[in-house]
């Protein structure tokens, strides 16, 4: 395939090099199977290899999954960004499920990109060497192998929840790819979840190193009593959507490089966007190698990348819930923005049962836009117009329901929110970096930013002169931010010289600018 080196991708292989994992696959002509470079299995000739950049280009060239190394356990990687932003793009559609409805198709999901469909076929075979309808069914056959190797899920459940249309294409399928029904490749026999809120827990890979201490404390500064609880080796929340509630735990798995994620769900169904959800807030995507190595040219971020080398960019688990409490925190600090959506969650989130949860410290979950949309905002302590700007949000988002999806650009993202009352260009960057996941998205007002940019002894730069600085950052700007406001938020952690001496130094700092310190 193009851009793949054999020589190097057959040393990866016989080396069983896990910096490979996850960037290319085999596909063994002799046994018709794909695997993993870290495969067990003993390395087959070169001669009998093929090498394919996806699980979804081998598996459309006719090979089947390895039941060793198990493809959908690789961690998911986006090398492609940077190269195709449409691809990229399109994928995070594909993610969400859209190729997943019957009345989806190439074309829609084209529309919803605005390039043609030809145009958007093409780019999928020249960089994932697949189509967009091949990559979606691999996402589907993938999900639905995970579900059978890592739980007890009755198979009619598990053809539900990989969104297969019926449980006879879902036999069918596998039949066809396995050569044997999806029951035999389970495992275990152990008695299958039949009651109606499934618990089940799912590896969810990442390509090492992952500074979970990081996001940890990025998610305790945020996090709202009743909805959310941190510690620092799990995180808890509740959600709803669509299909059901439910909730969720996330903690490192040892030994492993990858997340154990334990979900409560109230109908099957939520399974794959609520893994896609765990997925973009932990940022499990991230290629922090090729990350590092276009950002560390710069002598700025150079230490800052040298010292936590496996950071990454938090996202919102929600797109409406992020551009809600984004709105909250305008002008304010993180812990007043805090207060906002604690009072927001109190008085109009939805109670939830602690028996679905399975935990009693879990009992809230954030306000559905329709909620807000319908709701009385005056009395939550905040300015009339920043109320109106949330009515008008969750109105808007009511309206269209793809509103925190990727759209053709950054530009139209930015452009999408800006037209929005109460929305500036701060918040739109803002919501397309945590919201949207736009990698290159750069709130350059933002005080933190500016703070974390200004050079020793010198003055501190205008937004205007750090969006040109950040030029070079492209397309990884949102990665760079995320450096830049963890280096600040270390220094506000730093105990000053005289804090053991001096009782002074212990009084609650005071409110910084109000521009903007959140972030």
């Amino acid at each position: 395939m193009d851009g793949l080196d054999p020589t190097a991708c057959y040393r990866a292989l016989t080396t069983r090099d896990s910096r490979f994992d996850g960037r290319f696959f085999t596909a063994v002509k002799t046994t018709r199977i794909y695997c993993r470079p870290i495969c067990p299995a003993r390395a087959p000739r070169f001669e009998n290899c093929t090498f394919y950049p996806t699980a979804a280009a081998a598996q459309e060239a006719g090979f089947r999954p390895c039941l060793r190394c198990r493809p959908e356990t690789s961690p998911t990687l986006a090398p492609w960004r940077g190269t195709s932003v449409t691809v990229s793009r399109a994928l995070a559609l594909i993610a969400d499920g859209l190729l997943d409805a019957d009345e989806a198709s190439v074309e829609v999901l084209a529309d919803r990109l605005g390039v043609g469909d030809r145009q958007l076929r093409r780019l999928f075979h020249q960089h994932l060497g697949a189509s967009p309808v091949a990559v979606a069914q691999t996402r589907r056959v993938l999900f639905a192998r995970q579900l059978i190797h890592e739980t007890s899920l009755p198979m009619a459940e598990v053809a539900l929840a990989a969104g297969f249309g019926s449980v006879r294409r879902f036999n069918a399928v596998f039949q066809s790819l396995y050569g044997r029904p999806p029951g035999a490749l389970r495992r275990s026999q152990t008695a299958p979840v039949t009651s109606a809120g499934p618990e089940v827990t799912l590896l969810i890979p990442y390509r090492p190193p992952y500074d979970w201490e990081a996001l940890v404390a990025w998610l305790t500064a945020r996090a709202l009593t009743g909805m959310e609880h941190v510690e620092p080796g799990r995180y808890l929340r509740t959600f709803t959507n669509a299909w059901g509630r439910g909730a969720v735990e996330v903690s490192p798995a040892p030994g492993l490089d990858a997340l154990r994620a334990t979900l409560r769900v109230s109908d099957v169904r939520m399974l794959p966007s609520v893994v896609a959800q765990v997925r973009r807030v932990f940022d499990v995507g991230a290629d922090v190698e090729t990350i590092r190595a276009h950002l560390s040219t710069d002598a700025l971020l150079a230490p800052l990348l040298a010292a936590r080398p496996g950071l990454r960019a938090p996202g919102g688990w929600d797109g409406f819930e992020l551009a809600v409490r984004a709105i909250l925190g305008q002008q304010v600090t993180t812990t007043a923005a805090r207060q906002l959506g604690q009072r927001l969650l109190d008085a109009k989130g939805e109670s939830l049962d602690p028996a679905l949860t399975g935990d009693a410290r879990l009992q809230r979950a954030f306000p559905r836009p329709e909620v807000l949309a319908s709701a009385d905002l005056t009395g939550m302590g905040m300015p009339a117009a920043r109320a109106r700007a949330l009515s008008q949000l969750a109105a808007a988002a009511v309206a269209d329901p793809t509103l925190f999806q990727p759209g053709p650009s950054l530009a139209d993202t930015v452009a999408r929110f800006t037209r929005l009352p109460g929305i500036g260009e701060w918040t739109a960057q803002y919501i397309a970096l945590r919201a949207v996941r736009e990698p290159d998205a750069f709130p350059a007002s933002d005080v933190a930013l500016l703070r974390a940019a200004t050079e020793a002894g010198g003055p501190r730069p205008t937004p205007e002169a750090l969006l040109r600085r950040a030029e070079a950052w492209s397309p990884w700007r949102a990665y760079a931010a995320q450096h830049l406001w963890t280096s600040v938020a270390l220094q506000a952690r730093e105990p000053k010289p005289d804090s053991r001496t001096n009782t002074r130094a212990r009084r609650p700092p005071t409110t910084p600018s109000r521009r903007k310190a959140h972030a």
